[in-house]
């Protein structure tokens, strides 16, 4: 799908890859609407935005809340139409082991990614459904794929998103809607600054194998997912090979993944 003129809704959009991707459909002539719970950040970006010619939208909202996102839901359609695509970005959660994680902060990882991909689709998808066109895209983690340890609660979430992924690509067969998974490995991003000590648990065998990707090199392969309109789409090169050897030799990609990552008494 080209971009361009293309209404494009995106979660988590007010800083890192939310924010670099909208920068990119932004100068491709896409009309881009910024959703994040932070006004003034989401207005900053959409500045940048018109700044440069294209069009950017504001709407802050809470998406673990229902009520919030119907209400949005109900705006844009109202004022601005039935989006063409919709980027599920949003995601947070720290990596901790399980005895490690207060209840509490369990149900707010499943907040997001899960329920606000499921949330924002759910508002949007009667009329992309009736329209019979749109493409629904989930940003996704290597976590959902191979798990390592100290970070069940990350991994039980990101697992719940590739659920939905695929239940909402079985759903809609022949309604000509169609769905993304796009993975992308590790990203220099501020999700490490607001996830203190995460970054200390990455597997070994990623940092050996899999190069780090800046912001604005995902904003571009974004792009791309949505022109190729894949099943998957993976960036960068190594993590999509990482993948293929997890089919083929499923034990050996897993004790190595779990061999190199966060040891118990071991930091």
């Amino acid at each position: 799908m080209d971009v361009s003129g293309k209404l494009v809704v995106i979660t988590g959009a007010s800083q890192g890859m939310g924010a670099s991707t909208s920068l990119a459909l932004g100068s491709q002539g896409a009309r881009v609407i910024l959703v994040a719970r932070t006004e003034a950040k989401l207005q900053a970006i959409a500045d940048q935005i018109t700044a440069a010619g294209g069009e950017a939208h504001v709407r802050p909202c809470d998406l673990s809340d229902p009520a919030s996102v119907t209400a949005l839901g109900e705006d844009v359609v109202r004022s601005l139409g039935v989006p063409d695509v919709i980027i599920n970005n949003a995601g947070a959660g720290r990596w901790l082991a399980v005895d490690e994680t207060p209840l509490e902060e369990a149900v707010q990882m499943m907040q997001a990614p899960y329920f606000a991909a499921f949330f924002v689709t759910r508002v949007f998808l009667p009329a992309m459904i009736e329209r019979r066109s749109g493409l629904i895209v989930n940003v996704q983690s290597p976590m959902s794929r191979v798990v390592a340890g100290g970070c069940t609660g990350y991994a039980a979430c990101r697992w719940a998103l590739r659920g939905f992924n695929e239940g909402l690509r079985a759903d809609l067969r022949g309604t000509g809607v169609k769905v993304t998974e796009v993975m992308f490995g590790e990203v220099t991003s501020d999700y490490w600054e607001n996830n203190p000590g995460a970054k200390e648990r990455l597997p070994g065998i990623a940092n050996v194998l899999i190069p780090t990707m800046t912001t604005q090199q995902v904003g571009a392969a974004m792009i791309k997912a949505i022109r190729a309109e894949r099943r998957v789409f993976m960036r960068p090169f190594m993590l999509t090979v990482t993948v293929g050897l997890l089919w083929m030799f499923p034990g050996v990609v897993r004790w190595l993944t779990v061999s190199t990552g966060w040891q118990r008494g071991g930091g």
